[in-house]
């Protein structure tokens, strides 16, 4: 029999990729993990990893633990989950994605009153800067920032979100406020790289109107946070999402530009694998989300004034 530990052990060993990256995520030295790996190779009396490549690579003894691994690991959690849920308790390990800026902003400090409120949880939040479906298949739950073009995974919408065509007040003082989309093609532009987007081509609508305009950027970042920095500092007009700028909107720090136009709008959702069933753990948590950030999201209500 293969203790659960050393199976989630090994299972971290997969996830990261290398034997370096699994010490950091359990805090450990590199040689204690090749140490522990070797023992459990030798308990099992096969070889798991094959070490005579530069990179890891599972031998197929390895790739076939790392598989029925992952099934039972997930078993081991359901029926844990559902004896602690007839305690009323919710408990398990909640494993979230999140983009970087909104997940440091929003979802940091949910996370942790979400832990505070259920402490048999144990939650580990990972930031990226791009979230591939790949990634979204491994966690829990990934927050999202817009459209998404993998089909299999389900979708909760979890707050509204504008996107804005913003600047700095010191920009439109020195370069002067578009009067159309059109006129964007004659101003100095900064664009967010992210999502394999078509970036430099901006798509406006006012009613039945669509309009859209190629800009060609003199800034570009694949951060959004970089973007929102220049744009402060009165290098051009940028588009971002309503969570990001509200706060210096309403503080007059950037001004809203062509307000009788909309882009596509950028709702904030969150991700659950469709292959196997959602856990308690995760849906609690999604619930706990749409109380956080509906029905009026947090930015919304600092730049309307609602409560």
């Amino acid at each position: 029999m293969i203790p659960i530990d050393d199976i989630r052990f090994f299972m971290i060993v997969v996830r990261t990729g290398s034997l370096a990256a699994a010490a950091r995520e359990i805090n450990v030295t590199a040689s204690a993990v090749t140490q522990r790996l070797q023992q459990l190779e030798a308990r099992l009396g096969v070889r798991l990893v094959d070490r005579s490549t530069r990179n890891m690579c599972l031998t197929d003894e390895g790739q076939l633990l790392a598989e029925e691994g992952a099934a039972i690991c997930e078993q081991n959690d359901i029926l844990f989950e559902k004896l602690k849920a007839r305690q009323g308790i919710v408990a398990g390990h909640l494993r979230i994605n999140a983009p970087f800026g909104f997940g440091r902003r929003y979802l940091t400090p949910l996370v942790a009153q979400f832990q505070s409120d259920h402490p048999g949880v144990k939650v580990s939040l990972t930031l990226l800067d791009r979230i591939s479906a790949g990634e979204a298949h491994k966690a829990d739950i990934t927050f999202h920032i817009g459209a998404l073009a993998d089909s299999s995974l389900v979708r909760y919408k979890i707050g509204a979100n504008a996107r804005m065509l913003c600047a700095s007040p010191s920009y439109i003082r020195r370069a002067g406020s578009p009067a159309d989309p059109q006129s964007l093609a004659r101003h100095q532009c900064l664009v967010l790289q992210e999502n394999d987007e078509d970036v430099g081509l901006w798509k406006f609508s006012k009613g039945a109107l669509q309009h859209s305009v190629r800009v060609d950027p003199i800034l570009s970042s694949n951060d959004g946070e970089v973007v929102h920095q220049w744009a402060l500092m009165g290098k051009g007009i940028m588009i971002r999402s309503e969570w990001d700028v509200a706060e210096n909107i309403r503080r007059g720090k950037l001004v809203a530009l062509l307000p009788q136009w909309n882009l596509a709008p950028a709702d904030v959702i969150a991700l659950v694998p469709q292959r196997k069933g959602m856990s308690a753990r995760a849906k609690k948590f999604i619930e706990y989300a749409i109380r956080q950030f509906g029905p009026v999201p947090p930015w919304r209500a600092k730049v309307d004034g609602k409560t």
